[in-house]
């Protein structure tokens, strides 16, 4: 009886080994083996053996913790029918005693050891899995293999990770262990969710866009980009759904340097073609086709063959690396005073707030929420730098003489070159102001 229980717990020693085995070797990558090389640590070459493989040995550690709790549960299962002279009480205490041991001893502890010091266990069983494998040839693998075959899907996992959730888990834990940055974290799960982002979430969407006609020349098209500060254009035909082509600065600035004559010239001669995409496409897909094509610029299509908006690389990038902003942008006060009526305010400014700076109760748009919005449907198209429209304010009982509220367009900022400044000031009764072309 003594014998028996003295050989149990020795395998039980053995499946808590194995069980160490597996937890470190499952957190030791190949790269902190390389590590472990280059400092000198002891042991690491062979540790760097078995990181080089970690499945085959992966498979050999759970290989000799299965066996060996296989063999302590029939060893105590046998003891307790010989102590016991009831089958079914010996049969209680067997499993309750060996349902204990796997899970404490064997289930818990050795994997706690194992993710808190992986090197040193995996570095401990490397000494043991490396002889070990020689003298067992393939008959893990074999196991394997078999079980494979009995088990329908893809079989035994190539990799310590099974899913996407357990690497992004194993990312959270990385930085939470200070190994990598917070910023590196928060890439590394845009990289994923990339994969999940249609190209209509991170398009620019047609309102924004700002266009010109096929028919316009050269030196109209240069005039526009350089005051949009847009250096890709849209060029439509008889609507704004009729996307004909694209048209850069780059080459509207070269045909103009060539020859002076070309400013007359029709911005169609100086267009490339137009690629078109389904605002359904994956994002990551398109990265993908933009860098093989060569192209940073693609028409957004939506399900009726409208024009939904357009999407470039840098709008796609943005989604794993944050917003892209530039050299001018600057972080401003949202209203500030200039005297005289005047002030100068942020375009995403509510409308009732600027309403307020000249004592006007209630002021608001059933269309439109912000400053930028509203000077945008006051034009009837997408402000650009120096636009300007006036407010009428003329049948304003609380105000008669006030004739309404002037608003222009002063500024652009971010990548995308919305509008960021706007500048109002009164337009008195006695002198009414005219909108600016």
């Amino acid at each position: 009886m003594t014998q028996l229980l003295t050989l149990a717990v020795v395998l039980v020693v053995l499946a808590w080994l194995a069980a160490c085995a597996e937890a470190g070797l499952a957190r030791t990558t190949s790269f902190r083996a390389e590590q472990a090389v280059r400092t000198g640590r002891r042991g690491s070459a062979k540790l760097a053996a078995v990181a080089a493989d970690p499945v085959r040995y992966l498979n050999l550690a759970m290989l000799l913790r299965v066996a060996s709790e296989m063999a302590a549960g029939v060893l105590v299962t046998y003891a307790c029918l010989r102590y016991f002279a009831e089958p079914w009480q010996a049969l209680a205490v067997a499993i309750g005693t060996m349902v204990l041991v796997s899970y404490v001893a064997v289930g818990v502890s050795p994997r706690t050891i194992g993710i808190q010091h992986p090197l040193n266990t995996a570095t401990a069983a490397a000494y043991v899995l490396l002889p070990l494998t020689r003298v067992l040839g393939p008959l893990p693998q074999l196991l394997i293999l078999l079980g494979n075959a009995l088990t329908p899907g893809r079989g035994f996992r190539k990799g310590p990770f099974a899913s996407e959730a357990e690497l992004r888990a194993m990312v959270d834990l990385a930085e939470s262990e200070s190994l990598i940055e917070d910023d590196e974290r928060r890439m590394v799960h845009s990289v994923f969710q990339l994969g999940d982002t249609l190209v209509r979430e991170v398009m620019v969407p047609r309102t924004d866009l700002v266009t010109i006609e096929r028919f316009k020349t050269i030196r109209q098209a240069l005039t526009l980009a350089l005051r949009s500060g847009f250096s890709r254009i849209p060029v439509i035909g008889e609507n704004e759904d009729d996307v004909v082509g694209i048209v850069y600065l780059k080459d509207l600035a070269r045909k103009v340097h060539i020859s002076r004559d070309a400013e007359s010239e029709l911005v169609s001669s100086a267009m490339r073609p137009a690629a078109f995409v389904p605002d359904t496409k994956n994002a990551g897909d398109l990265l993908r086709e933009m860098q093989g094509d060569r192209n940073h610029v693609a028409v957004v299509i939506d399900e009726y063959g409208s024009t939904a908006g357009i999407v470039t690389i840098e709008d796609i990038l943005e989604e794993i690396v944050g917003e892209i902003t530039d050299e001018y942008d600057r972080e401003l006060p949202p209203v500030e005073d200039l005297g005289d009526g005047r002030f100068r305010v942020t375009a995403r400014l509510d409308i009732e707030d600027m309403g307020e700076l000249y004592g006007l109760t209630g002021f608001d748009d059933e269309d439109v929420e912000t400053v930028g919005g509203l000077l945008a449907k006051l034009l009837g198209r997408v402000p650009i730098a120096g636009a300007s429209a006036v407010a009428d304010l003329s049948e304003d009982p609380a105000e008669p003489a006030l004739a309404g509220l002037r608003l222009t367009a002063e500024s652009t900022a971010g990548r995308r070159n919305r509008i960021d400044r706007v500048l109002v000031e009164r337009v008195d009764a006695e002198q009414p102001g005219e909108d600016a072309p």
